[in-house]
């Protein structure tokens, strides 16, 4: 399946996107860990880019990678109350997010969903669009005085947009807010605090080893949920009152489950708030710095992105229809998507015995679904590892993306905020690219490394400059 990048897509390609090389051959239980604490993707054997299914053995239990389709279609979709999200991803998580709906399982994870979806249903992007527009406005605005052709560290500018969009649209305040701003410092000092999440929960120890969090890790995530607490007491005052502003938190603050007509708790919505800011704020600012760096590296594609947003983008008004017509930037981000998935893992837990593939699967057996190597499946790809966001417009490319893309889950525990994120990563990266011109920085190339979401090890450096604004084409 593979072939050539040039011949596939019509722009000039340069060298391929950066990727871990993976281990060759066997080694160790104890180097493995070793390894694993230093990188987890580079920690993995590079054969899983073609494996079918791979299995861990280890004294305590037995954990199971599964690249095939079949297998990620049963986990995700068939029967995902079967493959209930792992107690070890639950339990490193727990200081930040409580019981939210992104480590719940079972009914109260049902319960949660019934309350949250209304909110992200179709109709209400149009409503919260304006709110993304402003953010990005204010972004470029701020990044004029430092695009002077030095380098800059992209991921901060990526967190600091992706934050500020999650106040503007839950909360309806912008980052400069002073409880904004003090969250959005705390966020940055968790992140810091390195919580080894991903690692207590792929590594194989037993459940009855605990799990521990630094004393940095558990005083940023209490410091946190206090202001969300904070958010959201201000927020159930303003509705009590009649005067609440009809943004996200409004919307889920006031839905009564339909099952039961009750709403959620002040400490359940903390919860909530905690995941939208976690998952809203670490992937938008992950993917649109990896989306970034790409068209950097791929000039033509930029000016491409560059002149669409010019001839469908005025700054000085808000319309939702612009959003349907920045083709070339929804391209560009679906494929950094692919190439840089923001969860670059999903552990899910065996609930009773199965077969995969021929194999027997005790209860209690751990399941990883891994986008990362999903994704550039040399098997299920064309060029896995090239960049062409060209690609899901051929038959081969759509069906590669039916049998093997997740960037967001897939099935009944999907991310209710998909069409959120789909929708900010392609006005973002259309509104920076017609302000400015980003180009990679000589030696910095970046390393993908999975953390809290897929990031760089040392940052992603870009040059930025402006753009000498043209007249528009034409007013759409």
């Amino acid at each position: 399946m593979q072939d050539n990048a040039a011949t596939s897509c019509p722009y000039r390609v340069s060298a391929l996107p950066p990727k871990p090389k993976g281990r060759e051959g066997r080694v160790g239980v104890l180097a493995y860990f070793r390894m694993f604490r230093h990188d987890i993707l580079s920690a993995q054997p590079r054969h899983l880019f073609r494996a079918w299914m791979a299995e861990m053995r280890t004294p305590f239990f037995r954990s199971y990678l599964c690249n095939d389709p079949a297998l990620v279609d049963l986990v995700l979709k068939q029967r995902p109350l079967d493959f209930p999200k792992s107690e070890r991803l639950r339990v490193g998580l727990k200081p930040l997010l409580g019981e939210s709906i992104f480590i719940s399982n079972g009914a109260l994870w049902a319960r949660q969903r019934r309350i949250i979806d209304p909110a992200f249903e179709g109709g209400r992007l149009r409503f919260i669009f304006p709110a993304m527009w402003d953010s990005a406005t204010a972004a470029v605005a701020r990044l004029l005085p430092v695009a002077d052709g030095r380098a800059v560290e992209v991921e901060a500018i990526a967190s600091h947009l992706a934050m500020d969009v999650i106040f503007r649209t839950l909360f309806s305040v912008p980052i400069e807010n002073e409880i904004a701003s003090a969250a959005f410092a705390a966020f940055r000092a968790h992140q810091q605090a390195q919580p080894l999440a991903n690692i207590a929960a792929v590594l194989p120890f037993p459940r009855w080893v605990p799990r521990f969090h630094s004393r940095k890790t558990r005083q940023t995530a209490r410091l946190i949920r206090d202001l969300m607490a904070k958010l959201v007491g201000q927020r159930a005052a303003q509705i009590a009152t009649g005067t609440a502003p009809d943004d996200l938190a409004t919307k889920i603050m006031t839905t009564p489950d339909p099952e039961t007509g009750k709403r959620f708790t002040r400490d359940e919505m903390v919860d909530q708030v905690a995941i939208f800011f976690l998952a809203g704020h670490e992937t938008s600012a992950a993917a649109l710095s990896w989306a970034l760096y790409l068209l950097a590296l791929y000039p033509d594609w930029q000016e491409s992105v560059a002149d669409e947003a010019r001839a469908e983008i005025d700054p000085d008004r808000i319309y939702f229809s612009a959003l349907s017509k920045l083709r070339q930037s929804r391209a560009v981000f679906r494929e950094t998507l692919r190439l840089y998935p923001p969860v670059p893992m999903y552990v899910r837990e065996a609930a009773r015995p199965e077969v995969f593939r021929a194999r027997p699967i005790r209860r209690g057996a751990q399941v990883i679904l891994s986008p990362w190597h999903l994704h550039r499946h040399e098997r299920l790809w064309a060029n896995p590892d090239g960049f062409d966001p060209t690609r899901f417009d051929t038959a081969e490319g759509k069906q590669s993306q039916r049998d093997a893309y997740i960037p967001f889950s897939a099935g009944a525990r999907v991310c209710p905020g998909s069409a959120f994120a789909m929708a900010e990563g392609t006005l973002l990266l259309s509104m920076l690219v017609r302000a400015f011109r980003f180009e990679p920085v000589p030696d910095r190339v970046p390393v993908p490394v999975a953390q809290l979401t897929l990031r760089a090890k040392d940052g992603i450096h870009l040059k930025l400059t402006p753009r000498v604004q043209q007249e528009r084409p034409h007013d759409s």
